[in-house]
């Protein structure tokens, strides 16, 4: 959802002429989506040495990445494109250095009443994120306020500048975090520091977001990228099945009981016996060596 803070959001408002700032909706673009052929909102590249990481840039510079249904909706398209690609085993999403993503672009949503959002099912194409099988690395640099924030977290790990600010400022537009904001917020820090945030608008630096869980690590901001593409490469590294049953399971947690989890993880944990990876990396283990993993 819209995640600017009062600066922002009159910077973007005020800016209503502008090119960058025009409905970007994705049924007002032809776009062709396939190699070779331009993306209008992302920069999308494969990165590693063995050429194993997918790398997503959101690249609205001018509305600082506002999450306009154009953008996300390339997000979606490369992200089947990256897990299409059986070399890909880890996905970067970034930014640039003052915005991640400031957050959902409110032109687009302001002329919308209770009808068009629901029968457009407005945000849905959002779901590619976390419906992604491959692990995604949320590189975030700068502002990650409302539907920045929620995109971050919808990532399945999160790596954070040193300036990096995460907020939900949905309360000050007259309207509620929509894409994940009150549940994962919640279950990423708790309810008290989470309800604080919704309830004020109040930002979260990346130091104290990493104290409370929401981000894994914090980098200097000119090395974060790099960062996060190393973590993406090792993960890379090991057998894509296994890694797509880790987070499965993981993302499980947070959806059953802890009796319920603990079953769901056995099940898993049988299934993997019946993959060639678990084979060759017990044997690997016993022999002294690395394992030649083929994602079988």
């Amino acid at each position: 959802m819209e995640v600017l803070g009062n600066g922002l959001r009159r910077l973007l408002l005020n800016s209503r002429n502008s090119s960058a700032l025009k409905n970007c909706h994705a049924a007002t673009f032809t776009r062709l989506m396939s190699s070779g052929q331009q993306l209008e909102y992302i920069i999308k590249d494969v990165k590693g040495e063995k050429k194993n990481v997918g790398l997503i840039q959101l690249n609205r510079r001018k509305a600082l990445n506002a999450l306009c249904d154009g953008l996300m909706s390339e997000v979606g398209q490369v992200l089947k494109e990256f897990e299409a690609d059986k070399n890909i085993g880890c996905i970067v999403l970034t930014g640039m250095d003052k915005a991640f993503a400031a957050g959902a672009d409110i032109k687009e949503m302001e002329g919308q009443n209770f009808s068009d959002v629901w029968y457009n099912s407005f945000l849905s194409q959002w779901n590619s994120v976390e419906q992604c099988k491959k692990p995604i690395i949320a590189a975030v640099n700068g502002y990650a306020l409302g539907g920045g924030c929620e995109l971050a977290m919808m990532c399945d790990i999160i790596y954070a500048g040193e300036k990096a600010q995460f907020g939900q400022p949905e309360i000050t537009l007259g309207t509620i975090p929509g894409a994940g904001g009150t549940q994962r917020l919640t279950k990423a820090i708790g309810k008290s520091k989470a309800m604080e945030l919704i309830l004020t608008a109040d930002r979260m630096s990346a130091v104290d977001a990493e104290r409370a869980g929401l981000v894994s690590k914090v980098f200097p901001v000119d090395q974060l990228v790099d960062e996060a593409i190393k973590t993406a490469e090792k993960i890379s590294s090991y057998s894509k099945i296994t890694t797509a049953m880790c987070k499965e399971a993981v993302n499980a947690s947070y959806e059953m009981s802890l009796k319920e989890g603990l079953h769901f993880e056995k099940r898993i944990f049988h299934a993997s016996f019946a993959t060639d990876d678990r084979k060759e990396g017990m044997t690997a283990f016993s022999e002294k060596r690395k394992p030649n993993f083929t994602d079988s």
